[in-house]
C-alpha cells in the first residue's frame, strides 16, 4: 500500500519521524519495525499490537497490585513489576526511565491490543528499574508477562527484564541499554520459541558474544508463561540452567571434532588416469576447484577429455560437460574417440558404424554424460546457472568447464580482471554450496621470453587476471609442450606440473604424457625414455 503520512512519530520506539500511514490505515515504523493495525468494531486483531495515537500516562493514585490468578503471578511479582488489571480486564504495565520515575504505561484490553501512554522514548527496559547494575546473571524476556513469570520461577534471586517492543526490534532495543545489560556476567535469553522469537534470540545474542546464553525451551512450551500456568517451576529453573553459551554460527568447539578426525582418511572420489598426478595430488576429491591452464593450443582440452573419461569408467557418477570452444558435436566424437581408441572427430576416420556404435553407447550413451549446448550464449549468470543446474537439477557429481577465458572475453564491461575475479567467486560458492568436483580450463598470459608453445614452463604468476584463480582453487595444474620443437616425440610431449596443491601442499613436475596421432591418446610414459 502507498503512504499518505510519512515522518510520524513512533510511539513504540520513540522516534521522532521514524513512522509511515499507510492508505488502508495500517502504519510501519523504520525504525523499531512496529506495524500496527487500524482500530475498529469489526477489526479482529491477529498478533499483538500498538495503538498510534498518543496518550498521557494514565495511572490511578492508588493501585490495588494483586494476585493475577489467571496468569499465576503473586502479588509481590506484580507489585514489584507495576502490574495491574482493573476491573473490564485490562491489564496496566508502568516503565520507568533510568532514574526508576514512572514515565510511561503500557495497556493491554482484553483482545490482546496494546497501546501506550507517557514518555516511551525515555522509559528503560520493563523491570530494569528493579535491579543494580552488575552480578552474575540477567535474563532478557520477550514480554512483561514473561519478566514476571521468569522472576518469579527463578525464586525472584536474579534480575530478568523485557524488551519493550516484540520480537522485531528486540536487537535495537537491548543495543539501547547494552551497558546495563553488559555489566551482568551472564546474559540469558528467553525468548519464545516460536520462529520470530529464536530468530530474535540469535540476534541477541550476537550482542553480547561470549556473556550470552540461549534458554531452549522444553518441546511444546512457547514462553515462560507456559511453564508457569501449567505448574512446570521446576523445569524451567532447570533448562534456565541448562541455558547454552552462544556460539556465533560457523564457530564450533575443537573438543566437537574427536569422532570426525579420529576417522580414516577416504582415498580420492577418484583418480586421475595418470600415475605422477595421482602421486602429487592424490587424486580427485568432490568440494574440490580444479584449474587446468596452459598456453594457447597445447592440448588443454584432450587432457580434460582424457579425464572425463576416466571418471566415467572409475564411478558411477554423472558427468557435465561444458566445452565452449565446440559443438556438442565435436565433444561428443571427440569423447566417443577415447572409447575407440581412434580420432573419431577425424575425416579420415576408418573406423565402421559398429566401431562409433560402440563407443557412443560406452560415452554419450550410458546416460551419465550432460553436454552444455551454448548457442554463443556465455555470460557469467548464464554460465553459473548452468552449473548449478547440472550440479542439483541433474546430479553431475563431476563438473569440467572448458574455458573461464573465453566467458571473460564476452563480457560486455571488457574489464578482464574484473570478469575472472567474478567468475571464480561464484564457481567456488557453487562448489562449497553444491559439493561437486569442478575442473575449470583457464589461459595464461605470455611470458615475456619464450612462449609456452615453445615449452616455456608455467607457473601460478602467469594466471590471468588479479590472481583470483590461483587463490580460489584448490589445485592448480599446468601443462607445458614444446610444439615446435623438430623431434616428433618432444612435439607430442606434454609435461605436467602440479602449481598449487591445498590438499597436501605438494608441488613440481608431475607426469610426461605422449600423445598418439593415430589413437587419439595421452599415454603416461617414463622421462628417461624420451
Amino acid at each position: 500500500m502507498p503512504f499518505v503520512k510519512t515522518h510520524l512519530p513512533c510511539n513504540d520506539c520513540g522516534s521522532s519521524d521514524g513512522l509511515s500511514l499507510n492508505d488502508d490505515g495500517w502504519t510501519h515504523c523504520f525504525v523499531c519495525e512496529a506495524r500496527t493495525a487500524p482500530q475498529g468494531d469489526d477489526y479482529t486483531p491477529t498478533h499483538r499490537e500498538v495503538q498510534v495515537e498518543a496518550k498521557k500516562l494514565d495511572m490511578p493514585d492508588n493501585i490495588n497490585y494483586r494476585t493475577l490468578i489467571e496468569r499465576g503471578i503473586s502479588s509481590d511479582t506484580a507489585t514489584a513489576y507495576k502490574c495491574w488489571k482493573d476491573n473490564l480486564g485490562q491489564y496496566h504495565f508502568y516503565y520507568t526511565d533510568s532514574t526508576g520515575t514512572i514515565v510511561a504505561g503500557k495497556h493491554r484490553d482484553d483482545q490482546k491490543r496494546f497501546t501506550i501512554g507517557g514518555d516511551w522514548a525515555s522509559a528503560v527496559l520493563y523491570g530494569q528499574n528493579l535491579f543494580s547494575k552488575g552480578g552474575k546473571f540477567v535474563t532478557i524476556v520477550e514480554g512483561e508477562f514473561d519478566a514476571m513469570a521468569s522472576y518469579q520461577m527463578l525464586g525472584s534471586k536474579y534480575p530478568v527484564v523485557s524488551i519493550r517492543n516484540g520480537a522485531a526490534s528486540a536487537a535495537k532495543d537491548v543495543r539501547k541499554h547494552y551497558e546495563w545489560l553488559d555489566s551482568f556476567d551472564n546474559v540469558v535469553i528467553c525468548f519464545d520459541s516460536d520462529e520470530a522469537g529464536q530468530k530474535a534470540a540469535s540476534q541477541v545474542a550476537e550482542v553480547f558474544g561470549s556473556k550470552a546464553k540461549v534458554f531452549k525451551h522444553l518441546e511444546g512450551m512457547k514462553d515462560a508463561c507456559d511453564y508457569l500456568q501449567q505448574k512446570k517451576m521446576k523445569e524451567f529453573s532447570d533448562k534456565w540452567w541448562a541455558s547454552e553459551q552462544h556460539v556465533p554460527d560457523g564457530i564450533i568447539v575443537g573438543s566437537s571434532l574427536y569422532d570426525d578426525v579420529m576417522k580414516p582418511l577416504a582415498p580420492a572420489d577418484c583418480e586421475y588416469p595418470f600415475v605422477g598426478v595421482n602421486d602429487l595430488t592424490y587424486g580427485i576429491r568432490k568440494g574440490e576447484l580444479v584449474t587446468i591452464t596452459a598456453g594457447s593450443g597445447l592440448g588443454k582440452s584432450q587432457f580434460v577429455r582424457e579425464i572425463v573419461w576416466h571418471v566415467l569408467n572409475k564411478t558411477e557418477d554423472n558427468l557435465g560437460l561444458m566445452f565452449l570452444e565446440e559443438s556438442v558435436r565435436k565433444t561428443g566424437l571427440s569423447l566417443m574417440s577415447l572409447a575407440a581408441n581412434q580420432p573419431l572427430h577425424l575425416p579420415d576416420s576408418d573406423a565402421t558404424a559398429e566401431d562409433k556404435k560402440d563407443a557412443f553407447q560406452r560415452t554419450l550413451g550410458t546416460d551419465r554424460i550432460y553436454l552444455f549446448d551454448h548457442f554463443g550464449s556465455t555470460s557469467v549468470d548464464n554460465i553459473i546457472h548452468r552449473v548449478r543446474y547440472l550440479a542439483k537439477g541433474l546430479g553431475c557429481s563431476y563438473i569440467f568447464l572448458d574455458h573461464i577465458s573465453i566467458v571473460v572475453s564476452a563480457q560486455a564491461s571488457g574489464d578482464e580482471r574484473k570478469a575472472i575475479d567474478e567468475i571464480m567467486t561464484k564457481l567456488r560458492m557453487l562448489v562449497q554450496e553444491t559439493g561437486v568436483a569442478l575442473i575449470v580450463v583457464s589461459h595464461l598470459k605470455r611470458p615475456d621470453s619464450k612462449g609456452h608453445e615453445e615449452g616455456a614452463a608455467t607457473s601460478l604468476a602467469q594466471l590471468r587476471g588479479s590472481g583470483s584463480i590461483a587463490q580460489l582453487s584448490d589445485m592448480v595444474i599446468g601443462l607445458e609442450r614444446n610444439g615446435q620443437a623438430d623431434d616428433e616425440t618432444e612435439r607430442n610431449t606434454t609435461r605436467v606440473r602440479v602449481l598449487k596443491n591445498r590438499f597436501s601442499g605438494t608441488t613440481g613436475p608431475a607426469s610426461a604424457l605422449l600423445y598418439s596421432r593415430h589413437t587419439g591418446r595421452m599415454t603416461e610414459v617414463n622421462e628417461e625414455e624420451l
